[in-house]
């Protein structure tokens, strides 16, 4: 199981609030996105927006944006999955592990180097990921530190 994350201070932001210009990566990145809500995060010196909406075909997706130095990138694309899509690896991985669970949530975290972290969320424990699977290469790694994003 992984320790508890860093503090993350969120807050809700508006469709209207959303900058212009997370919106314009927004749809530069998964065109024909509707933007359904929209977070603003701080964690450990790090500004973040959190995008969440639908795709056009109605599947819903979450980009999470990084600010550097006064401009946005995406550094996930993030979607929630049943447990049996997960690549067999990475379940493997998962059930080899200490303390191994059936996870209650399975969050599809796609980096921009093509890494997937799968986020895992133990039954009753839905506020952070107990514990992360990362694939790269058709190779499944167990976690021992949270991804940083």
């Amino acid at each position: 199981m992984l320790p508890p994350g860093p503090v993350t201070n969120a807050s809700a932001v508006a469709g209207e609030a959303v900058p212009a210009e997370v919106r314009a990566l927004a749809e530069q990145t998964v065109p024909g996105m509707t933007i359904a809500e929209a977070e603003r995060k701080e964690r450990e010196g790090r500004v973040y927006y959190d995008v969440e909406g639908t795709r056009p075909d109605g599947s819903e997706v979450e980009l999470d944006m990084l600010e550097e130095k006064g401009a946005f990138r995406v550094v996930e694309i993030q979607r929630d999955i049943a447990w049996s899509e997960a690549p067999a690896a990475a379940i493997a991985a998962a059930r080899a592990a200490a303390g191994a669970f059936a996870p209650e949530r399975v969050i599809e975290s796609t980096q921009t180097d093509g890494t997937v972290i799968y986020e895992l969320f133990a039954p009753g424990r839905t506020d952070e990921p107990a514990m992360e699977v990362r694939m790269k290469d058709g190779k499944a790694e167990l976690l021992g530190e949270r991804w940083a994003h």
